[in-house]
């Protein structure tokens, strides 16, 4: 079962493109963990001081395991570094992947592939 993490992050202005810059080695340390298939942290281009992340877990066990090592802790302390940071994240279980295309090229809302 996948496990998808949205968060956002509203960051002092000044201090936000160092938080993203000196998190680098970090997020590396994640997207090396096994079952992370995603782990991106970016600046708002339209809203100074807000950082999106977005992180993909193979399942619940590697999540579990992410939050017990030194480059989660240690991500949490540098982000304090930035001063008060106002933040929602959230966690997904997904159930069902499918395209967005259909095979006639048309983009879709609804889920085609599943048997009804």
């Amino acid at each position: 079962m996948t496990i998808l993490i949205t968060a956002t992050m509203d960051l002092d202005p000044a201090h936000a493109e160092r938080i993203i810059l000196g998190a680098r080695e970090l997020i590396e340390a994640s997207l090396e963990e096994p079952g992370c298939e995603a782990y991106s942290w970016a600046l708002d281009p339209l809203h100074p001081g807000r950082v999106h992340v977005f992180e993909r877990w193979v399942d619940e066990a590697s999540l579990a395991h992410h939050f017990t090592l030194p480059n989660y802790t240690e991500m949490r302390t540098h982000l304090r570094s930035a001063g008060p940071i106002v933040s929602r994240s959230r966690k997904f279980r997904v159930d069902l992947e499918e395209p967005i295309y259909d095979e006639t090229g048309t983009p879709r809302a609804d889920f085609f592939t599943a048997a009804g």
